[in-house]
């Protein structure tokens, strides 16, 4: 059986690159990212428990409704899912 003659590609070759050119990639998250979510999420905790333990004797706590301060509450745990979502 006869063997048909294969085509001859060209070996690619990339185009010449200075040294200078070369971009790093950063891998990971910063370093204050993690901390500032942790701290975010005990924050809004925190701040949810203190007001239904003693939130009559605080006297800003008893300023705003109980709407308002578990929307307080929320609102920092919510910035820590926002972190959450940029967390590699």
């Amino acid at each position: 059986m006869p063997e048909s003659k294969g085509r001859k590609k060209a070996v690619y070759t990339p185009p010449p690159t200075s040294k200078g050119e070369r971009k790093v990639a950063r891998l990971g998250s910063p370093s204050w990212l993690a901390p500032t979510m942790v701290a975010l999420f005990c924050i809004g905790l925190a701040y949810i428990v203190i007001f239904y333990i003693a939130g009559s004797s605080i006297p800003v706590m008893q300023d705003l409704s109980p709407l308002v301060n578990v929307g307080i509450g929320f609102a920092f745990i919510a910035g820590g899912f926002f972190l959450a979502t940029r967390w590699k």
